[in-house]
């Protein structure tokens, strides 16, 4: 299996000087082809910020990224991205919204009438595999959060991208709907063979959809332990009940609250609870 993605000694810092923040340290992961990894971990250690400059919508200060063994320069077409805000054209049906890419596209020299056809063909299939047949000619404010996250990730999708990277995309969605979207991601990213790195700050959601969970630590944000998950490839909701899934669930957040001083600040707050008690 080849590597899809690679970081080797990133580093991202945000101002200069005395002012300074350093939101990467020194970062090391591989990501194969075709794996579906997830990024944990508590707020401000660099998830998204990782997650962007492998995007290229921000650069990194010093290492390297390489996307199929080439160091990227920016965005590219081989590397899609779906936030959590679905970004739709409000003004734009589904269907107009999954083609925009291929639209802006159509305007270059050589374009031809069969590339149209393919685009065409693409987003009726997309359509389709994402449940959005129905509401093609729908604009984004008829439709529900989830429906609308469907129709960003089909428009992510369009362009066959090698890399999915997912930014917290289902974190605004109700706990029923996202149940519907994991399965719905799990079962596209393996239609599409595509690789995924998923952010999210939800340790149940990054076990059921991940084969591997990379937990980042805090202030500089670090890739701290990486755990493997212990489930088949086939997934199924029943499993977040397995010992396996429970055991890993509860090792994860031990570590989260380790490296985030959050058992700290616990234990501060229990031995002042039971000083005011004794008053």
């Amino acid at each position: 299996m080849s590597t899809a993605v690679q970081c080797k000694g990133v580093w991202k810092t945000f101002g200069s000087g005395a002012t300074a923040v350093t939101a990467l340290q020194d970062i090391d992961l591989a990501v194969e082809d075709g794996e579906f990894v997830t990024l944990v971990g508590a707020s401000g250690c660099g998830k998204s910020t990782l997650l962007r400059t492998i995007a290229g919508i921000e650069t990194h200060n010093a290492g390297e990224i390489t996307v199929g063994g080439i160091p990227i320069n920016g965005p590219g077409v081989e590397r899609a991205m779906v936030f959590q805000n679905y970004s739709l054209y409000p003004w734009l049906t589904v269907v107009q919204n999954i083609k925009f890419t291929r639209q802006l596209a159509a305007h270059t020299r050589d374009r031809t009438s069969s590339d149209v056809e393919v685009a065409a063909g693409r987003a009726d299939a997309l359509l389709s595999v994402m449940g959005l047949t129905a509401v093609a000619q729908a604009y984004p404010n008829q439709l529900s959060g989830g429906m609308q996250q469907r129709v960003a990730i089909a428009r992510a999708l369009m362009s066959r991208p090698r890399i999915l990277l997912m930014d917290e995309p289902f974190g605004a969605l109700d706990a029923q709907t996202r149940e519907v979207m994991h399965d719905l991601i799990l079962h596209v990213s393996q239609l599409e063979l595509c690789t995924v790195i998923f952010v999210t700050h939800d340790v149940e959601e990054a076990i059921y959809l991940g084969q591997r969970v990379v937990l980042m630590a805090p202030r500089p944000g670090r890739v701290d332990t990486v755990y493997p998950v212990p489930l088949t490839q086939e997934r199924s909701q029943s499993m977040k009940h397995h010992k396996e899934f429970l055991e890993l669930k509860t090792a994860i957040l031990e570590r989260i609250r380790s490296t985030s001083g959050m058992k700290t600040d616990l234990e501060l707050l229990q031995r002042l609870s039971r000083k005011t008690a004794r008053v």
